[in-house]
């Protein structure tokens, strides 16, 4: 478990090291905030959706460890080669390699997290795996912004991306492949559904579809703040980059980690008392990080604005773990890994593919009439619409869980 976390870090490092660098990139290669949206989300998640499934599939019916360390060795690579770049083009396809690797690492690593713990303790396991996002973000930040201001934006990608490929090593000789089913006393029958079988009994259940699309909406704003809130804050407040990347590493790293923790923790004690519960709390978490997103980006300095910060990082971070762990309970024991990468399809398709380019087209839209503050205003209506949609779906998920976990052993 605390290897997977690991992966799960060096995941993130490598997807978000892009953000703190994306201002030096900007400079080089002399490009608008539409085509950054692009290279940061949809480049990315286009490819980390398409393949996601099919190899969700493969780790259904493969060994689940050691596709997470073949995974872990290419997406490594590819990040290592993307500061040979020589032009946004050469970046974006490099950013393609990325994300074709990271495909292959959370389906795998849930559907293995489900067979190492039972499902009362399972949403606080997905909360520990999923520190692993705020550690890898902090350290994207913190390293990222000291390298790009001191040595080089390219250098950036070769600290981070080489080390990984020895990680990969390290994850094929020490973690556990689990028996499937172990954790539940649960009969494997060692026969994969096709795949029409799992998406049609998916989309049969209200809940998944809710929950997946609420994951989506939330990540749509996470994913536009961490890969914009550099650019806002070096545009509207003129902070530098290496002092920048240290207070969004602390912030993120420490207040989102708190948030993927306390999220999973929390649910599952209020789920003791009914699932519905849990997604109640989910919702409301959503709204108030919205408020407090307000202030935020209404903020007119610069200390302001990042200890406000601080309280959504906690709070939008909820959803997480709990949604990751409800979908491995929806499903039968080789339908895990599949039901796991359609809710990253959900979270990526809407979140990561779409949160940065849209935010980033609608900051040029504003550009015309607010300046440099642009990026100001396209977060803060980004954060106000999508945030209320999400606690929206939330509310849908709860009135039918209950009903919908009764049923997840027909396929067993």
């Amino acid at each position: 478990m605390a290897v997977l976390a690991v992966v799960y870090m060096f995941n993130f490092i490598d997807r978000q090291i892009l953000a703190i660098l994306l201002p030096a990139i900007r400079e080089e290669f002399q490009v608008g905030d539409t085509v950054l949206g692009f290279l940061t989300g949809t480049a990315f998640a286009l490819f980390y959706v398409t393949l996601g499934i099919p190899i969700a599939q493969l780790a259904d019916r493969w060994n689940r460890r050691n596709l997470v360390a073949a995974s872990l060795a290419l997406w490594s690579g590819m990040t290592a080669l993307s500061g040979l770049a020589l032009n946004i083009v050469h970046l974006t396809l490099a950013r393609i390699g990325v994300g074709i690797g990271e495909a292959g690492c959370s389906p795998s690593a849930h559907s293995m997290i489900s067979d190492y713990y039972p499902p009362e303790q399972r949403s606080t396991a997905m909360g520990v795996y999923t520190l692993g996002i705020s550690a890898g973000i902090m350290l994207a930040y913190l390293a990222g912004g000291w390298v790009a201001q001191n040595i080089g934006w390219r250098e950036a990608f070769f600290i981070v991306g080489i080390p990984g490929l020895v990680l990969a090593v390290v994850v094929r000789f020490t973690v556990i492949e689990p028996e499937r089913g172990a954790s539940e006393n649960r009969s494997d029958s060692g026969t994969s559904p096709k795949l029409l079988d799992v998406f049609q009994f998916l989309l049969a259940r209200r809940a998944f579809i809710h929950m997946g699309v609420g994951a989506g909406l939330s990540s749509f704003v996470g994913y536009s703040v961490i890969n914009f809130a550099p650019s806002f804050i070096v545009r509207s407040f003129g902070m530098g980059l290496a002092e920048l990347g240290f207070w969004l590493g602390i912030i993120v790293g420490i207040a989102g980690g708190c948030g993927f923790f306390i999220g999973g923790y929390i649910a599952d004690r209020i789920s003791s008392r009914g699932r519905r519960m849990a997604f109640q709390f989910l919702a409301t978490a959503m709204l108030a990080s919205a408020l407090c997103y307000v202030a935020v980006f209404l903020s007119q300095s610069a200390r302001w604005c990042l200890a406000m910060l601080v309280i959504p990082s906690v709070l939008s971070n909820f959803y997480l773990a709990p949604v990751l762990a409800q979908a491995q309970g929806l499903v039968s024991l080789r339908m895990r890994s599949v039901a796991s990468a359609l809710v990253l399809m959900l979270i990526n398709v809407i979140g990561l593919a779409l949160g940065p380019l849209l935010t980033g087209m609608l900051s040029d839209t504003l550009a015309a009439s607010f300046g440099a503050e642009a990026m100001r205003y396209s977060l803060l209506i980004v954060c106000c619409v999508m945030l209320p949609w999400a606690a929206l779906h939330y509310v849908m998920a709860g009135r039918t869980i209950d009903l919908d976990l009764a049923r997840a052993h027909e396929h067993d």
